[in-house]
């Protein structure tokens, strides 16, 4: 399971011991993690990746998975992002060492450093689970069964073998994809409630209300009076 240790410089690091695994859960907050030693492997919102040292995992606000170590564990950094940050994905760091070194005394900065720039873009593992998630976080997803006979392959059989590396079943993790992208429309301002149930793919309203609500513990209308709160502030410069 995931612990908190300290190395002997004094960085306050993770780690996830060798075999173990952490059961699915959520995440509120955006943050990032940089692998520093060993492997591990996440499914999730994103996709699923074996994130290895010098790899970043970027998590988006809401972001809900489960992981289990590579060979020998993990020891890593987690560094928290702004809540603005879109989507979750997986990167390679510009300097990983400058960001670790950073986050012995500043997470802020080391986020700031991890930001500014990557090697490049991971793409998320491509078997036949991984193609469901992405389907299923589509706003046209398709019925599971649809898409079971599209690949050719018994709809229990992609079920059991989406819930084994995934840690749910399909349906739900289609219903908690809708309910993040509905979130982040509403973050974003600019359209009403009943535009964006309609942009995230929700036939009404109500029922986009109660998936956000169960998903982030608020209302719809109170995400959109944050964000009308957020989008007013605007900074004046003054001049001489």
């Amino acid at each position: 399971m995931f612990g908190s240790m300290l190395n002997p410089s004094g960085e306050p690091v993770r780690f996830l011991a060798s075999g173990a695994a952490l059961p699915r859960h959520l995440h509120v907050g955006a943050y990032a993690t940089l692998v520093l030693e060993g492997g591990y492997e996440e499914a999730g919102d994103g996709g699923r990746w074996c994130v290895r040292p010098g790899e970043v995992l970027i998590h988006a606000p809401f972001s809900i998975h489960r992981n289990r170590s590579l060979e020998h564990g993990a020891r890593l950094v987690n560094l928290p992002l702004p809540l603005t940050t879109a989507v979750s994905a997986c990167r390679v760091a510009a300097d990983a060492d400058l960001v670790a070194r950073l986050a012995e005394n500043d997470p802020s900065a080391a986020a700031m450093a991890l930001l500014e720039g990557w090697q490049a873009d991971i793409p998320p593992l491509d078997e036949a689970p991984d193609r469901l998630a992405e389907a299923l976080s589509c706003p046209d997803a398709a019925p599971i069964k649809t898409w079971s006979e599209a690949e050719d392959v018994a709809r229990q059989t992609v079920s059991r073998g989406f819930r084994a590396l995934y840690g749910v079943a399909p349906t739900p993790y289609r219903v908690e994809a809708r309910a993040r992208r509905a979130w982040r429309l509403i973050l974003a301002g600019g359209l009403g409630l009943a535009e964006v149930a309609l942009e995230a793919g929700y036939a009404d309203q109500a029922h986009m209300s109660r998936d956000v609500k169960a998903l982030t513990g608020r209302s719809p209308g109170a995400w959109a009076d944050h964000a009308r709160l957020h989008h007013s502030f605007k900074p004046t410069t003054r001049t001489a």
